[in-house]
């Protein structure tokens, strides 16, 4: 039995993202179907992503379940020199020299919580110096800067000698703060060319203090910056400058972004379809209705109510492959559930609003 139930729409010229869509399905031998319906559609980019992996953020401050935890409060086993800290009650106190990590890092999101001495002795860079070398290189400036007169481009949560915090969000000597560096490693070409420079975004205590700065170089207190070409990936390093700073709750999450793959498949697509299916005029219930793509994946489906009634969402404009499956004590010829043999096409283009689907028993 071929039937065709049509309402004809004009989509709307001034907002292009309500259009109309026409579907249509046809069937080989006695069996013809007309799909048509008016909806709203949104916008597919075409793009396969992969689906982001769960990380579980943690307690406040982290860390996240895929972090690195390169301080923890128990030992600096994971860091060149660790041994020369004094480490006690889950603190770390600068002493003796520098430390690098063992393992080498390139983009990162990196969480440090310092804490300059609470007696104040000093004063400008003399005040609770250290800073955070990422890379070994690129610095971000630990100091006592509350109220502490000091070069801007020194003062905590500089960049050293490159760029200054936005604001100065530094708390009273002796309290805990934290940096929250999100870094983007530079990159070189085989001549030893800068093809993507070294970037920043750094929070402290949760203010944003650098925001995605594009460095010039390496930081240096006696030279101007400059790139000289190195590894992808390189140690971390924590500054001794003479102050005993200390730190707790250093972890690392290395970055990498999701990849997607293009699909070829671009446009708007419906937010909602509704529709009916019947077998010889009635009803047919609890029967599942499918869209194949044309690698034979299927992109959406949906199961019938007891009056023969289903509903899809965010169908793209595209042409479908349809199946439809029923319980086994009805009629329906087994050959609608397959996508080899069921003889249903669906055309999505502009349409009209109307829904059905009526198929035939041998």
């Amino acid at each position: 039995m071929d039937s065709t139930h049509r309402t004809a729409k004009s989509p709307s010229k001034r907002c292009p993202r309500f259009l109309s869509l026409l579907i249509m399905v046809a069937a080989f031998g006695a069996l013809g179907v007309v799909f048509a319906y008016a909806v709203n559609y949104e916008w597919k980019s075409g793009v396969v992503w992969p689906e982001p992996p769960v990380v579980d953020p943690g307690p406040v401050g982290g860390p996240p379940s895929d972090a690195i935890v390169l301080f923890g409060g128990k030992d600096l086993s994971q860091w060149n020199g660790g041994h020369r800290w004094l480490v006690e009650d889950g603190v770390a106190t600068a002493r003796g020299r520098s430390i690098t990590t063992k393992a080498s890092f390139g983009d990162c999101q990196l969480h440090v919580e310092w804490a300059s001495p609470a007696k104040v002795e000093g004063k400008g860079q003399t005040r609770g110096n250290s800073g955070v070398y990422i890379m070994g290189k690129y610095e971000v400036q630990i100091l006592d800067s509350c109220k502490n007169e000091t070069y801007f481009d020194g003062q905590a949560g500089a960049i050293y000698k490159q760029s200054p915090p936005m604001v100065n969000a530094c708390r009273r000597p002796g309290q805990w703060q934290t940096f929250d560096i999100i870094f983007r490693a530079p990159r070189f070409a085989k001549d030893g060319a800068v093809v993507r420079p070294a970037a920043m975004t750094v929070l402290h205590n949760g203010v944003l203090i650098q925001n995605h700065f594009e460095l010039t170089g390496g930081t240096c207190w006696d030279q101007p910056p400059e790139y000289e070409p190195h590894a992808e990936r390189l140690p971390l390093r924590l500054q001794y400058h003479g102050d005993p700073v200390r730190f707790r709750n250093i972890w690392l999450r290395e970055l990498a972004p999701l990849v997607g793959k293009p699909s070829g498949k671009t446009g708007y697509a419906r937010e909602t379809v509704a529709g009916m299916v019947s077998l010889d005029g009635r009803p047919l219930a609890k029967a599942r209705v499918a869209l194949y793509d044309d690698r034979m994946k299927e992109v959406a489906s949906a199961k019938t109510s007891d009056d023969g009634k289903f509903a899809m969402k965010r169908l793209l404009a595209d042409t479908y492959t349809v199946t439809v499956q029923a319980a086994s004590s009805t009629h329906l010829p087994k050959k609608y559930g397959e996508t080899d043999k069921s003889g249903l096409k669906l055309s999505v283009d502009e349409g009209n609003n109307d829904v059905r689907i009526e198929l035939a028993s041998e």
